[in-house]
C-alpha cells in the first residue's frame, strides 16, 4: 500500500500524530547539528586562543596567558579580545583576572587608596575642574532690580602622572614545574611591590614622575577663606615635637573643627602607629579613653568618633613634622589609574632567571584642599 493510500484512508487524530512527529523529528536534528557547530567554534577557539562561546572566557584567558606567555614565552595566543596587546609600551596586558587580583590587593594593601577618590582614565592627560568661590545670592522685592551676581573661579587639576614598575624574577625550572602557581606568584609579587611604592607616593611623593603626595602639598595656617587653591592649612600643637602637655586631645578637637561640616561626613584620622601609640593614651577628664578600638575584625579603631587609619609613611612626631591628617580623602585627593598593568617576559637578562618586567601608570594629587587639614607638631 502506498503512502498516498495510508494517507487517504487516515483518520484526523492520526494525521495530526504524524504531523507531530514529524516536527519534533525535525527540530531533535536541528538541536543535533547546533550541537555540533558549538562544539566545532569552541574547539576552534580553543586552537585560536579565542574566548569560549559558554561563558568560560575568563577563566580560560587566564589559564592560557599563565600557560603559554608566563611559562614558555608563547605570544601566539595573545590576539585574544581579553588580552590586548600594548607593544608600544613592549609588553602584553595582563587579563583582566589577574589584573583584578592585583587591584583587590592594592586597595588592602595601600591605605590611601582605600579612602581616596580613585578613577579609571583611558588617556594620561586626565583633568579635573574645581570651582572656588561659588555663587552668591541676594534679596530682593517682586519688581525690583536684581544685582549681577559673581561667577566662580575654576581651577584645572592635572594629577602628576609617573610609571610604576615592579621586576620580579623566577627560574625557568620553577616555571617548569606544573605545581608551581605562576599567576598567584605574579600577582602577590607585582601587588606587594606596588602597594608599598604608592602608599609612599601618595603620602610623600614628590610630583616629578610620580604622585604628588598631600603632605608634599604646599601648607599655610591660613583658613579657607584666605589661603590659595591648593595649599592644605595647618593647626599647630604648640609643642615642637610633641603634643602639649596639658590637655593634649584638645588640639585633635582643633583639627576637627577646623574642617567644614560638610566634609566631615566620611572623614577619617591618618597617621602612623608610632603617632596612633601615643593618642591611644590620651584619657577624658573622668579617666575614658578617647581612642576606641574597633569591636569587630576589620572594623577601624576610632578617635573621637572618627575612623583611624594607620598609614607607615605618616612622618614620626618631630619638631615641626605633619604628623597627623585629618579630612575627606574622598573628596580631597584624586588617585587617577591609566589602563592597565602590562607585563614583559624577559629570559635573556639574568640567566638562569626570567624576570616579568611590569608597569603601570599611577597618578596623585590634592584636588581639594578645603577637605583635608593637618596637625603640625610646632
Amino acid at each position: 500500500m502506498t503512502m498516498e493510500t495510508k494517507m487517504a484512508g487516515a483518520s484526523g487524530d492520526d494525521l495530526l500524530e504524524a504531523s507531530f512527529e514529524n516536527d519534533g523529528s525535525e527540530l531533535a536534528a536541528m538541536k543535533a547539528d547546533l550541537a555540533m557547530l558549538k562544539r566545532k567554534l569552541d574547539n576552534q577557539a580553543m586552537r585560536d586562543g579565542q574566548p569560549m562561546l559558554d561563558g568560560v572566557k575568563s577563566a580560560g584567558s587566564s589559564r592560557r596567558f599563565a600557560d603559554s606567555y608566563l611559562r614558555r614565552g608563547d605570544i601566539a595566543g595573545l590576539e585574544a579580545k581579553s588580552l590586548e596587546s600594548n607593544d608600544a609600551l613592549g609588553g602584553y596586558a595582563i587579563p583582566q583576572e589577574i589584573d583584578s587580583v592585583i587591584d583587590s590587593t592594592l586597595t588592602a594593601a595601600s591605605p590611601i587608596r582605600q579612602i581616596a577618590n580613585v578613577v579609571k582614565v583611558g588617556s594620561a592627560g586626565y583633568r579635573k575642574l574645581v570651582a572656588s568661590g561659588g555663587t552668591p545670592s541676594g534679596w530682593a522685592s517682586f519688581e525690583g532690580a536684581r544685582a549681577e551676581t559673581s561667577t566662580p573661579t575654576f581651577h584645572e587639576i592635572v594629577p602628576a602622572t609617573g610609571e610604576l614598575f615592579a621586576n620580579p624574577a623566577a627560574t625557568q625550572q620553577m616555571l617548569d614545574d606544573a605545581a608551581f602557581d605562576v599567576e598567584a606568584w605574579l600577582a602577590g609579587e607585582i601587588a606587594t611591590e606596588f602597594a608599598r611604592a604608592e602608599g609612599a607616593a601618595f603620602v610623600n611623593g614628590t610630583g616629578t614622575n610620580q604622585p604628588l603626595g598631600f603632605l608634599s602639598s604646599p601648607v599655610s595656617a591660613s583658613g579657607d577663606d584666605v589661603r590659595a587653591m591648593g595649599t592644605l592649612q595647618t593647626v599647630g600643637t604648640g609643642s615642637a615635637g610633641a603634643f602639649p602637655a596639658s590637655d593634649p586631645a584638645d588640639v585633635l578637637l582643633d583639627l576637627v573643627q577646623s574642617l567644614k561640616q560638610p566634609y566631615r561626613q566620611g572623614a577619617v584620622f591618618v597617621m602612623n602607629s608610632a603617632t596612633a601609640a601615643a593618642i591611644r593614651k590620651f584619657k577624658t577628664a573622668d579617666g575614658a579613653y578617647i581612642w576606641q578600638p574597633g569591636l569587630a575584625a576589620g572594623t577601624p579603631a576610632s578617635l573621637l568618633g572618627y575612623p583611624v587609619v594607620e598609614a607607615e609613611d605618616m612622618p614620626d612626631m618631630a619638631s615641626g613634622s605633619l604628623s597627623v591628617a585629618f579630612g575627606n580623602f574622598k573628596a580631597g585627593y584624586t588617585i587617577a589609574d591609566r589602563g592597565e598593568t602590562v607585563v614583559l617576559r624577559d629570559p635573556y637578562t639574568n640567566k638562569p632567571f626570567v624576570h616579568f618586567y611590569a608597569t603601570r601608570r599611577i597618578g596623585g594629587q590634592v584636588t581639594n584642599s578645603e577637605s583635608i587639614k593637618l596637625l603640625e607638631f610646632a
